[in-house]
């Protein structure tokens, strides 16, 4: 082949490489909730959320670690997703998402804390322009975690997550605690996190992201368009899961947020037994697709990823989930069902 060939051919390949990219984009953005840009899983196959933990090693105080999320009773799972608090409301159960793409401008974002945040000159502490932030977010509802639009302050009562997806090329951006100062016109937020999802990039130690535990939130939540779609064979990837008290991190967490004796780390992954007395307690549930929910927990496990209510699954917000299936389906399970895989481990 000679050069100017070669030449040619190598741009013929970016251009299709750009040209499938942006077919993945929804016809219109920015857009709330539509499918991710693929292919599944969202990271790299050999990523800390997609590993197969079938295999893992037990912890070997697992049980103690179980007899704390009881605490003294009986802790069952419950999905922490849904739609609507009630048929046209503002207020949201779950994780809202956006979707733009490499069009969108980027935004400046003044942080809380700003020295674990992406988007921010380190030399200076200033705000850059980094993050694609959709002008919908600032006025409609739905758009921020909590469902109220970003330029109702609602820091102090409500995490107020804004999660957006470059499906251009592939680019997550997270902010945790955000309001949008229409005095000012300044974005504001608690800390902003930014991950390439074509790489295994993993925080530096000590930072945290979005999320206490200083992980990616989108690609551990539970997500209708994989659930409850038929062509998806199953959930290739973990789950988000809180408890009520953590204690310190380890692998792949990168920030601790806790310190309470006996209490799991961030970081650590809880997995669904194969068998209870016998039996798969997937099968519990006759719903196939709250089925293939837990089948995700045998095969990916839980991973805790903040402080919050014990045995909490994070989901997306879609006005498509069944609640009537999803809160008794999830009652079946409780913490006994799960044991904690070596703390630390790596695939």
């Amino acid at each position: 082949m000679n050069t100017r060939h070669a030449v040619w051919v190598l741009a013929f390949a970016s251009l299709v490489g750009l040209s499938q990219a942006v077919a993945q984009c929804p016809p219109a953005v920015p857009v709330q909730g539509a499918p991710p840009p693929g292919p599944l899983p969202l990271f790299p196959a050999d990523n800390w959320w997609n590993a197969d933990i079938r295999n893992a090693p037990v912890d070997p105080a697992s049980a103690a670690y179980i007899a704390f999320i009881n605490n003294g009773g009986t802790r069952r799972l419950h999905p922490d997703f849904g739609g609507e608090v009630k048929p046209g409301s503002v207020k949201v159960y779950g994780f809202p998402y956006a979707i733009v793409d490499a069009s969108q401008p980027k935004q400046k974002v003044s942080f809380k804390y700003a020295d674990e945040s992406d988007g921010v000159d380190h030399g200076t502490g200033k705000p850059q322009r980094f993050y694609p932030l959709p002008a919908e977010a600032i006025t409609e509802p739905h758009w921020v975690e909590g469902g109220a639009p970003a330029n109702l302050d609602q820091r102090k009562k409500n995490d107020r997550h804004l999660l957006v997806i470059d499906c251009t090329n592939k680019h997550l951006y997270e902010l945790y605690n955000v309001f949008h100062d229409a005095l000012s016109g300044k974005w504001l937020g608690g800390s902003g996190a930014f991950f390439d999802l074509n790489r295994n990039d993993r925080r530096p130690e000590g930072w945290t992201s979005a999320d206490a535990a200083g992980l990616a939130i989108f690609p551990g939540l539970v997500r209708y368009d994989e659930a409850w779609n038929d062509t998806v064979p199953e959930i290739a990837h973990a789950l988000r899961v809180t408890v009520r008290a953590t204690n310190g991190h380890v692998f792949p967490a990168s920030h601790t947020a806790g310190a309470t004796p006996g209490a799991l780390p961030m970081g650590a992954r809880l997995r669904l037994k194969a068998l209870v007395n016998g039996q798969d307690p997937a099968q519990r549930t006759a719903d196939p697709h709250a089925r293939k929910i837990f089948r995700a927990m045998q095969r990916h496990g839980l991973i805790v990823a903040d402080n919050g209510s014990d045995l909490y699954i994070s989901g997306t917000f879609d006005t498509r989930w069944d609640n009537d299936i999803l809160n008794p389906a999830f009652a079946t399970l409780m913490a006994s069902d799960f044991e904690v895989i070596s703390l630390g481990w790596q695939p």
